[in-house]
Order: C-alpha cells, then structure tokens, then sequence
C-alpha cells in the first residue's frame, strides 16, 4: 500500500514552517524548496546564485511536529536514515533542516542542543 502525503494544508504549513526558520536560522539560504511523494517530504536548499543543495528527507508520521528524518548522501545521491543530534531517529522539521544544513553549510553548532535546566 502506496504512503499518503499529508494534507494540503499540512504541507503548506510545513513549508511556511520551514521558511521562516530558515530565514532566522540559515540566512546562507534564499529558500527551502519541499516536494512531497509516496509519504516523504524532500527538502533541498535554495542558494541565491540558484544552486539547489538536496538536503534530508522526512517521513510523514501522521502528525505536523514528528517526522522521520533520513540525510541526503551526495557520494551515494540517495537518502539514508539516520539520527538527529537528539539521538532519535524522528524530530520537529526544524530539528532536521538544522542538521542538514550543518552538514551541508559547514557549520557543526548546528548539531549543538542547547542545555536543559
């Protein structure tokens, strides 16, 4: 059985969602374009010279703030699962555009989780 994609609204959510953080957060970046298929979102970053970077693909859970996170390995031009920085293999979006973009800009603080009181 073929996965669902998320609802339109949930998508455009998501987008925005994405957007904004990515304007505070990784201002290296015009844009983060997400295409969804089969009940994957793909997320590659927009340069402002028109470079897309592939970044990380999430799986839809089911819910808007828990995806599956899965890194996009240029050696191997495919998406491999993995963890976040938290350890676990699902996060909020942001939690896995962070850490893709910490790959991909070169910037590891990205990767740092602010400590818990």
């Amino acid at each position: 059985m073929a996965r669902k994609n998320p609802p339109e609204s949930m998508q455009h959510h998501l987008r925005q969602r994405l957007n904004e953080h990515a304007h505070d957060r990784w201002p290296q970046l015009a844009e983060v374009q997400v295409r969804y298929r089969a009940g994957f979102a793909y997320l590659d970053g927009l340069f402002p010279d028109g470079r897309v970077q592939p970044m990380c693909r999430l799986r839809f859970s089911g819910v808007l703030h828990t995806w599956g996170f899965a890194i996009y390995l240029a050696s191997h031009d495919s998406y491999q699962d993995n963890l976040l920085p938290s350890g676990l293999p699902f996060g909020s979006p942001e939690e896995a555009l962070d850490c893709a973009c910490g790959l991909y800009l070169n910037d590891p603080t990205a990767w740092l989780t602010p400590p818990t009181n």
